[in-house]
C-alpha cells in the first residue's frame, strides 16, 4: 500500500511539475540533521539573553542541577522552558499549515491567514474578560473554541457560493473572518481594560512560559501530532483532489474532520503560548515540499522540526537585535513572512481561481 501511494503520487506529479516527487532520503538527511539543529538551538537560546550564559553552565544545569546557585535557577525555571515552548510551538504552526495545505490544496493556508489563530485570541480575550484568574488549561480550552468557531465561519462563507470552495474563495474568507475577530478581541480589551495585557500578548513571544504551561500543552500537542502522522497518508491523497481520494478509497469527510479537529488543536495551543503569529505555517510547509516533495508522509514530521528550528532562532534574534530589550517574535517572523506570501501569491495566482 505504501508503495502504491508513492507511485500514484509520482505519475500524478510527474506530468505536471517534475521536481515534485518524493524524496525519502532528503527527508530523512533533514530529520536527522534538524533535529541535531534544533537541540543546537535549544541550548544557545538557554546560554542567551540578558544575562548571557556558557554553554558549560547549561550542561551543569541540566545534569548537575544546584539550586543555590542564580544562574542554574535562571536556566530550569525561564530559560529551558521557554526555549522547549518555542520547539513546540514552531511544530504546531509549520505542521497546522502542511495539513491546511494539503486538505483544502491552497498555496497560502495557514492557521493566520484563514481566521484560525484570529478565532483563538478572540477566545483567550474572552478567557481575560470574563475569567481573569482562570488557570492556563481553562485559557487554552477557550482559544480551542475560539478557533475551531472562526475554522466553522470561514469554511462556511467559502463554501457559500454554487461553485463550492475554491482556493480564493477560502482565503478570502479567511481574511474577512480574521478582520472580524482580531476587532472583537480589541473591542473586548478596550471594554474591559485589557488593552495592555492583550496588545503584550498579541505582539507574539514566549518569554513568560513555565513549567506548568508546558506540562499542560505537552499531551494536546503531542497527541494532534502523533494525530497528523496518522493521516498523513490520506492527507497526500486529498492534495491530490477530493474526487482522486475519493475514487482510491478514502472516506473524504471522516479525513478532513479529522484534520480540522488537529489543526485547531494545533493552532489553539500556540496561540494560547506564543499569540497570534503568522506566516510560520505559509512558510515551512512550502520548503519542506521544495525538498522532500509531495508525499506528507514526510512532510508533515520535516515540517514539524523545520518549524521548531525557526521558531528558536527566530527567538534567539529577537533577543539579540535589540539587546537587552527584546523585539516582539511576531514582528520578527512577519518580516520574512510577508514577502514570502506576496512572492508566493504572484507565482501561483493562476491555481486560487
Amino acid at each position: 500500500m505504501v508503495s502504491s501511494t508513492r507511485s500514484i503520487v509520482d505519475n500524478t506529479n510527474s506530468s505536471r511539475d517534475q521536481p515534485l516527487k518524493t524524496r525519502p532520503v532528503a527527508a530523512v538527511v533533514i530529520l536527522i540533521l534538524g533535529l541535531a539543529a534544533v537541540v543546537f538551538g535549544l541550548a544557545l537560546s538557554v546560554s542567551v539573553g540578558a544575562a548571557d550564559i556558557r554553554l558549560a553552565t547549561v550542561w551543569e544545569a541540566v545534569f548537575r542541577f544546584n539550586p543555590e546557585l542564580q544562574q542554574h535557577q535562571i536556566i530550569r525555571e525561564l530559560r529551558i522552558p521557554r526555549a522547549l515552548a518555542g520547539a513546540l510551538v514552531g511544530a504546531c504552526f509549520a505542521v497546522a499549515g502542511a495539513i491546511m495545505q494539503g486538505m483544502t490544496r491552497n498555496p497560502l493556508a495557514d492557521s493566520g491567514l484563514l481566521g484560525l489563530n484570529a478565532g483563538a485570541s478572540a477566545g483567550l480575550a474572552l478567557a481575560f474578560a470574563f475569567a481573569p484568574s482562570a488557570s492556563f488549561l481553562y485559557i487554552m480550552l477557550y482559544c480551542f473554541i475560539g478557533a475551531a468557531a472562526a475554522a466553522i465561519l470561514v469554511f462556511g462563507i467559502g463554501s457559500l457560493s454554487h461553485s463550492g470552495l475554491t482556493p480564493l474563495r477560502l482565503t478570502l474568507a479567511g481574511a474577512a473572518v480574521s478582520a472580524m475577530l482580531l476587532a472583537v478581541s480589541q473591542g473586548i480589551a478596550i471594554l474591559f481594560h485589557l488593552s495592555q495585557d492583550i496588545a503584550f500578548w498579541m505582539a507574539g513571544g514566549i518569554g513568560g512560559t513555565n513549567w506548568t504551561q508546558l506540562r499542560i500543552l505537552f499531551p494536546w500537542i503531542a497527541a494532534a501530532l502523533i494525530g497528523s502522522l496518522l493521516i498523513s497518508r490520506s492527507i497526500t491523497l486529498l492534495s491530490l483532489g477530493r474526487d482522486v481520494a475519493a475514487g482510491l478509497g478514502q472516506r473524504t469527510g471522516l479525513v478532513q474532520t479529522a484534520g480540522i479537529i488537529i489543526v485547531v488543536i494545533l493552532a489553539g495551543s500556540a496561540v494560547s503560548t506564543v499569540g497570534p503569529i503568522a506566516f510560520v505555517g505559509l512558510i515551512i510547509p512550502h520548503i519542506t515540499r521544495y525538498l522532500v516533495g509531495v508525499d506528507y508522509r514526510w512532510i508533515i514530521p520535516c515540517s514539524a522540526v523545520l518549524g521548531s528550528l525557526l521558531i528558536v532562532f527566530a527567538d534567539i534574534a529577537a533577543r539579540m537585535i535589540n539587546a537587552p530589550y527584546e523585539t516582539p517574535l511576531g514582528a520578527l517572523i512577519a518580516v520574512i513572512g510577508v514577502p514570502f506570501f506576496i512572492y508566493l501569491a504572484s507565482r501561483r495566482k493562476g491555481e486560487l481561481s
